[in-house]
């Protein structure tokens, strides 16, 4: 299932957001132009909804994006980031930046059971910009959004303002 979406604005941010949160999958592969941008628009939302949104990075490791300052212990390699999101037991939106290929055997296995995860735990893993290879190997086990949008936007009228 591709989802085209536009990242550009920041309602477009909060769009992404919701349709992340809706996957049917526990697993989402989000292309963006403008991944710092649409990384400030999470950041903005964790902040002002107090949602759980973590980002992992490989220089950085994994830490809160409400929190800047707050950092899990012993995350800093993608299995030991992915172990913690899977025994994780709290709602949870985890963006990983800067993936790189080959991924070990066993952070390939986490990323798929993290993909089939029962539906009454509600976590997303949010692979930004992962290379196409990984997202061909992964197939149909994660929700593809695209931040590209070909399509002519629609106005709406919301709370007496015209919104694209």
């Amino acid at each position: 299932m591709i989802l085209p979406l536009d990242a550009a604005s920041p309602q477009a941010g909060a769009e992404v957001f919701e349709q992340i949160l809706g996957a049917s999958s526990g697993l989402v592969l989000l292309q963006s132009d403008d991944c710092p941008g649409l990384l400030e628009q999470f950041r903005s939302i964790a902040r002002h909804t107090g949602q759980a949104v973590y980002l992992w990075q490989p220089d950085t490791g994994l830490g809160s994006m409400r929190d800047a300052h707050v950092r899990v212990p012993d995350c800093q390699r993608l299995g030991n980031a992915l172990r913690f999101m899977q025994q994780s037991l709290h709602f949870g939106v985890y963006v990983l930046v800067g993936l790189e290929l080959p991924l070990s055997a066993m952070d390939d296995t986490l990323l798929r059971q993290l993909a089939r995860m029962p539906q009454g735990h509600l976590r997303r893993v949010v692979l930004v910009n992962a290379p196409p290879a990984l997202a061909d190997h992964l197939g149909t086990l994660a929700v593809h959004l695209h931040s590209d949008d070909s399509s002519p936007r629609r106005l709406r009228l919301r709370d007496g303002r015209w919104l694209l």
